[in-house]
């Protein structure tokens, strides 16, 4: 019996949202209202610079679907206690899925 591969969260993926980085950078991330909200306190507390939704209610495409499942295997939500803020990091594949999502969204 082959073991099932644990995910480090389980999150839905809603939103496309734009994050503004101290430095100036700027970039689009597929996301949700919770990662947004953590966001949103990560710019309060001066670890980015802002976020700002772009889209809402994202269709569930195949591509969301992907990325949905790289991003819960690779990484852990943050709760409130976050004390720094942390960038997903794409593989060039993930950079492309997330580069499609945009553009069934009209994002780019």
């Amino acid at each position: 019996m082959q073991s099932e591969k644990k995910l480090k969260s389980h999150e839905i993926l809603t939103l496309i949202e734009e994050i503004t980085l101290n430095d100036g950078e700027k970039y689009y991330e597929v996301s949700n209202m919770v990662q947004n909200g953590r966001a949103e306190l990560a710019a309060a507390r001066g670890y980015i610079k802002q976020v700002r939704i772009l889209q809402l209610n994202i269709p569930r495409s195949q591509n969301v679907i992907t990325y949905e499942r790289y991003i819960n295997e690779n990484f852990f939500m943050p709760d409130e206690n976050l004390d720094h803020f942390e960038r997903w990091e794409r593989t060039p594949e993930m950079d492309e899925i997330v580069e499609k999502i945009l553009r069934e969204n009209h994002i780019a």
